[in-house]
């Protein structure tokens, strides 16, 4: 990881007083972490009912020319040194500061509380996914604040607290948006990839894909729901499985384990197949009926399975474990190559293998009105902000239980 002091061109360090004065203006919110040099913010989450729906948040001072935000990003460059291939780690995260974000015409200025650590972050940042743009900044499970508002905004109000999402945007004309299958737009727009998104302390977002959060849920409860849950709803829905059946699952991190608790919750057995030992512990704690090594075979053939691992060799392992007519739902974004697919043994009988890409809104307001009726509740590993390398590496190495969450206020520990 390199920690760097990247003032855009023609900003001092003065900035940071105002930055200061934008979060709140309380001692102590732009302190420097003793062991790292690094500024953490050390406000709390929860904003005063008077300092609420006046117009501009107060937490969001008028902002001039100059104005900075703290934020980490993608770094091209190292990408490229790295050679794409995941090879370098989180090496190319890179912390500094940017010029803040300004809402466009029905979009939402958010002020970042929360922000989930997604794998699809880890493969943009080690080379897994081809980058859009220079110096991305990652991250779509974001729950903040409105702090601002673009012309012809209707749905939200300054002060709401809402959720930033994977989709950022479609182009509601292609065949596919026409016919209600936003998820394969042919032009989507994704947060975090395509555009910025929540390692920094704004971010922007068309108000006609944030969501209304839940209430029950903290912020850092919430956060993972907005793709990790969604996506992980998306593959349930995609593997077919009735209440009673049987389902596989096949890694158990962030995901998976919101998953299970959906299926749980509507009757249907849960088998959990993964390589942690953590992963593992936390599946029985769920409830799962049985829960092995990632290539284990489950002690009944199975109706479903959702393969969350981006890990290609398994494929064969869980189409064979499939019952007859049985689907295999492949929930990543990004999967390590298929070993050689034997017909016999692993797609006759109507075995079926499905990929699942992106969501809809209505898979998202789907997922977050179900999580409140269950209700839902993840597990989560708190990471202040400034630790998001660590995060990412965390979830590298298997090292998260549930869901890594960034947060902006707390101390150094997260907590």
């Amino acid at each position: 990881m390199a920690v760097t002091e990247a003032l855009p061109a023609g900003t001092t360090r003065a900035g940071r007083g105002a930055l200061r004065e934008r979060i709140g203006g309380v001692p102590g919110a732009y302190d420097e972490a003793p062991s790292q040099g690094v500024p953490w913010c050390s406000t709390t989450t929860d904003v005063p009912a008077d300092r609420r729906g006046r117009g501009r948040s107060a937490l969001v001072a008028p902002r001039g020319e100059g104005e900075v935000m703290r934020a980490w990003w993608v770094d091209g460059d190292a990408r490229a040194a790295n050679g794409g291939t995941g090879a370098g780690g989180t090496s190319a995260l890179v912390f500094g500061t940017r010029p803040d974000p300004a809402p466009g015409p029905g979009e939402l200025l958010v002020g970042v509380r929360a922000c989930g650590v997604c794998r699809t972050d880890l493969h943009l940042v080690e080379g897994d996914l081809p980058a859009k743009h220079p110096d991305t900044v990652p991250g779509h499970e974001i729950v903040g604040e409105v702090v601002d508002t673009g012309p012809g905004c209707r749905l939200f109000r300054v002060g709401d607290r809402v959720g930033v999402p994977w989709l950022r945007s479609t182009c509601g004309t292609c065949r596919f948006c026409r016919r209600g299958d936003e998820n394969l737009c042919l032009s989507p727009r994704f947060t975090g990839w395509d555009d910025d998104g929540g390692y920094a302390e704004l971010v922007t977002v068309p108000e006609a894909f944030a969501y209304a959060v839940p209430p029950g849920f903290d912020d850092e409860e919430a956060a993972p729901l907005l793709c990790a849950g969604i996506i992980g709803y998306r593959a349930l829905r995609r593997s077919g499985v009735r209440p009673g059946g049987r389902l596989g699952i096949y890694g158990f991190g962030a995901s998976a384990h919101l998953t299970a608790q959906v299926a749980m919750f509507e009757g249907v057995e849960v088998s959990v197949m993964t390589r942690s030992a953590n992963a593992r512990r936390l599946a029985a704690d769920l409830g799962a009926v049985f829960v092995g090594g990632a290539a284990d075979e489950p002690p009944q053939p199975l109706d479903a399975a959702i393969l969350f691992a981006p890990a290609g060799g398994l494929v064969p392992a869980a189409l064979r474990a499939l019952d007859r007519g049985g689907t295999l739902a492949v929930a990543g974004i990004y999967l390590s190559d298929i070993p050689v697919l034997h017909y016999a043994d692993e797609l006759f009988q109507e075995r079926r293998l499905c990929s699942v890409t992106a969501n809809t809104r209505a898979d998202g307001r789907e997922l977050l009105a179900l999580a409140a009726r269950i209700p839902l509740r993840p597990t989560v590993q708190r990471y202040p902000f400034t630790a998001a390398d660590r995060a990412l590496a965390d979830v590298a190495a298997d090292r998260v239980d549930g869901a890594a969450v960034l947060l902006m206020a707390g101390g150094p520990d997260g907590a």
